[in-house]
């Protein structure tokens, strides 16, 4: 059966060309023509938190409960959240902890994503094979398709 109405899952850390993607996965919810609206999902990962050392006497509480997290989540968010709103793209936000890759998609297949929204810095090739891409990983394993925004 044909769905007309597309859920887009875009990779959200606040730089530049994670607001790139953003933009893009607006615009290309914006520009399916239907009836159906379709929507976005802005996922915010967060790496695990922090390991305390002997020396760490009270545990860091996570960034998701200090007091300026609702300022950084604002203008983390805010790319998305303003181009949404202008375009009338239903969108849902999420913050979650882990590995970004195995992040992105858990939640896509959750959530039955049909697209997923994700910028690559263009690291040359030692560096990949060192540290590895995001966007690499997710290409790979992702069980739906990826748009892959380049810098």
């Amino acid at each position: 059966m044909l769905n007309l109405r597309k859920k887009i899952l875009v990779a959200i850390d606040g730089s530049p060309l994670s607001d790139k993607a953003a933009e893009e996965a607006v615009r290309f919810a914006a520009g399916i023509p239907s009836q159906f609206k379709s929507k976005v999902y802005g996922l915010l990962v967060l790496p695990n938190a922090t390991r305390n050392t002997f020396t760490d006497f009270v545990p860091a509480r996570p960034i998701t409960e200090q007091d300026q997290w609702t300022e950084l989540k604002e203008r983390i968010f805010y790319v998305v959240e303003k181009l949404a709103g202008e375009l009338e793209v239903p969108l849902e936000t999420a913050v979650v902890y882990g590995d970004p890759a195995e992040e992105l998609i858990r939640f896509a297949q959750k959530e039955e994503i049909d697209v997923i929204v994700i910028g690559s810095t263009g690291k040359g090739f030692l560096k990949r094979k060192l540290l590895g891409s995001v966007s690499h990983k997710v290409v790979r394993d992702a069980k739906c398709s990826v748009y892959v925004v380049r810098g």
